[in-house]
């Protein structure tokens, strides 16, 4: 057995690690033998030399099996849905509770939001009382007695990643897809799942801001699911703008219930279904658009929603009075300096934006505001007139109210002439 140095080094040089070398480097960098200056150079030594497939899958077990795995015996199969992170992005809160109203189980393990991207666990604690951090036996619970849960990961869950993360986080290795993949992967693996959606966001507001790039980083993880018996089937979407009209975290809340209600915007519904039909047709439910209006017109998704909060701890009276969820003191009013068509809309400002005003965090640290965010008025496409309402600006603290306006008012671009579409699905891949 190599040394962990003489690890670095073959790794550094291009070489690749064996299953005994893997195992015995994360054993080491979760029982803290192996010291993060070390853990450090080898997280660098990935991001330049990469990992072949074989031991990416070998690097993904170890992290899988450096804690525990949840134990989730249902009787429907269980498939989840990744995505990559966005602006806008709460199609988890509503894809889950839809999803398990036909008959799909959901054990959904999501994560917190950093820099211009939110957070789902961030929106969800929105709700008064909510609890994202369960141990593994009340998630298993709350799996049995909804249909899906949706909350953090366990100490226990995947201890390797923890530590990982946070060294990638300090040390620029974190746009690595060996790394991400693996990361994601060693998460969801460990939910013991049937199948898995990805939806990997490409654009201006996205991690991933080529195609290219997000579609090697799709096949990285599909080919790791594929080898733990798992099947993966990813999408390619567009985040150039926001999805939906609402940045933040209690309005993201509020308009998804508005969605489990039939009025949600186009973009947000288009993608629920796309990804919500895929979830269903991996579980062998056929006809998955169908049955996902049929669940928004019935009642029964918003009905799961209410169910899965009361099992959480929250307050499931917000389901039928969203007003009470948390509303900022003041508001700022954007509009339209001239006439013409909203030709793009940067996703990342606005994101920023609403981090400033307390809607994100910069650091893991930092406390958010959930009463703050932003709703836009106007989306690509559409005609404005000088005057016409661009956005709104939700906010408590007024420190940051000039630079966040500033962002949002440069994140628009107006002109004369109307773009074409743009196609929100881009390619699927598995």
């Amino acid at each position: 057995m190599r040394s962990t140095s003489e690890m670095i080094r073959r790794k550094r040089d291009g070489g690749e690690l064996d299953r005994e070398e893997i195992r015995a480097f994360l054993a080491g960098v979760v029982s803290r033998s192996v010291p993060d200056y070390q853990t450090a150079a080898m997280l660098m030594a990935i991001y330049f030399r990469g990992m072949a497939e074989e031991e990416l899958a070998e690097f993904t077990a170890a992290m899988i099996d450096s804690g525990d795995r949840l134990d989730i015996t249902t009787p429907t199969p269980k498939v989840d849905k990744h995505s990559t992170g966005g602006v806008g992005d709460k199609v988890s809160i509503c894809l889950a509770p839809l999803v398990a109203a036909c008959g799909v189980t959901v054990p959904m393990m999501s994560g917190r939001g950093l820099g211009h991207t939110g957070g789902t666990l961030d929106k969800l604690e929105s709700i008064p009382g909510f609890r994202t951090s369960l141990s593994p036996a009340e998630f298993a619970a709350t799996v049995r007695s909804c249909g899906a849960v949706i909350a953090g990961q366990s100490e226990r869950i995947v201890p390797a990643d923890k530590i990982l993360y946070a060294l990638r986080d300090t040390t620029a290795t974190v746009a690595s897809i060996p790394l991400i993949s693996s990361s994601i992967m060693s998460k969801k693996l460990a939910e013991g799942l049937d199948a898995l959606v990805l939806d990997i966001k490409v654009g201006s507001g996205a991690f991933m801001e080529t195609v290219d790039r997000a579609r090697e980083l799709a096949r990285s993880m599909a080919r790791i699911g594929e080898s733990h018996g798992t099947r993966v089937r990813a999408y390619l979407t567009r985040m150039d703008q926001p999805l939906g009209f609402e940045v933040g975290n209690a309005n993201e809340i509020e308009e998804a219930i508005t969605l489990l209600r039939g009025k949600g915007p186009p973009d947000l519904l288009q993608l629920v279904k796309v990804l919500g039909s895929a979830m269903l047709a991996e579980a062998g439910i056929e006809d998955g658009p169908t049955r996902l209006e049929n669940a928004i017109q019935s009642g029964s998704g918003l009905a799961r929603l209410e169910r899965l909060i009361e099992a959480q701890g929250g307050d499931p009276s917000v389901v039928e009075q969203p007003d009470t969820l948390p509303r900022a003191a003041h508001s700022r009013r954007l509009r339209a300096d001239r006439e013409g068509y909203v030709v793009s809309i940067q996703a990342k400002e606005i994101g920023l934006a609403a981090m400033g005003l307390g809607a994100g965090r910069q650091t893991v640290d930092d406390a958010i505001d959930h009463s703050a965010g932003i709703t836009l008025s106007a989306k690509v496409g559409d005609a404005v007139s000088y005057g016409d309402l661009l956005a709104t600006l939700r906010f408590n603290a007024s420190r940051n109210v000039e630079t966040a306006a500033a962002r949002v008012a440069a994140a628009f671009r107006i002109e004369a002439v109307a773009p074409h579409p743009w196609p929100l699905i881009l390619d699927e891949i598995g």
